[in-house]
């Protein structure tokens, strides 16, 4: 993504997916969809290497219940729940993505379904639903080949 025009209309469900950006390209898209009204959530995944590390750090992040249960079904239906956090539409934001993806792919690989399944479920709801993943310059090249 760039500032360039490629990125999605936060404000169209449509639109709504899972996308990688480059490391700068965060902190623009937080403002945008700030703008939009929509709500922001943002993980840092620095230093985090497996899916237990992952899933405390998005209990936290995404303010998850209390009750969430720590597994991937728990966190597939907090993020398909409409009413967990009151919004038009939601934007969840990963630094540091490159570290999980290198430590534990299969986690990794797991994550990003899991996110898809969300934004999918948000664009039959009509809510815009968007994750961007940030990652060096050298892994986004490699992950947009790989598309």
């Amino acid at each position: 993504m760039s500032a360039h025009g490629l990125d999605p209309d936060l404000t169209r469900p449509t639109q709504s997916g899972v996308y990688f950006v480059g490391d700068g390209d965060l902190d623009r898209l937080a403002r945008t969809a700030l703008r939009d009204e929509l709500h922001v959530s943002r993980t840092d995944l620095a230093g985090c290497r497996d899916k237990d590390a992952l899933l405390r750090r998005l209990a936290v992040s995404l303010q998850l219940p209390a009750t969430f249960g720590q597994n991937w079904d728990a966190l597939a239906d907090c993020l398909r729940d409409p009413h967990r956090v009151p919004a038009w539409g939601h934007v969840l934001l990963f630094d540091h993505v490159d570290e999980l993806r290198r430590a534990a792919e299969a986690d990794y690989d797991t994550l990003l379904g899991i996110l898809d399944d969300a934004a999918t479920f948000g664009s039959e709801h009509e809510t815009p639903w968007f994750a961007f993943l940030a990652l060096p310059d050298d892994a986004l090249d490699s992950s947009h080949a790989a598309s």
